[in-house]
């Protein structure tokens, strides 16, 4: 039977949950199977590891921890930016995300996490960040 390998392109389903459940992604919402490149680096390497060596139609259950996925919640991340350095027609609102230029130049979601008139705190974990992320997949086909 023909396993997937480094070099193989795979189409996956599957349906992402954090560990209380929730679901935060599944290619049914996307309305087709994932596709991608083993091997080629687009996907979490925990999540390319889990679906080495599976067999087609098989199905198989990948969690992905916090340091294999996108890294522990790092309170050194939130931080508070002055509303000075903010354009002034920006909506500043609570839970709402807006754009920052991170460290080595891309652009980057920060969460809102208060409002004051001299600041706004915001954190720029990644939101996945902290999570073990917990995958159901199958193996749909391996060219």
């Amino acid at each position: 039977m023909t396993q997937a390998k480094n070099g193989n392109t795979v189409t996956v389903k599957y349906t992402g949950r954090y560990e209380d459940g929730t679901v935060f992604d599944s290619s049914d919402e996307h309305g087709k199977p994932l596709e991608f490149l083993l091997g080629g680096g687009k996907m979490i390497p925990a999540f390319e590891k889990g679906v080495l060596g599976m067999q087609l139609n098989e199905t198989k259950t990948i969690e992905v921890l916090p340091e294999e996925g996108y890294g522990a919640y790092r309170e050194d991340l939130v931080v508070d930016i002055g509303r000075q350095y903010l354009p002034e027609e920006m909506e500043l609102e609570t839970g709402r995300f807006i754009e920052w230029m991170q460290p080595d130049g891309q652009i980057g979601l920060a969460k809102i996490l208060e409002v004051t008139e001299e600041k706004v705190k915001v954190d720029t974990n990644h939101p996945m960040a902290g999570h073990k992320l917990i995958f159901e997949v199958t193996l749909l086909g391996i060219q």
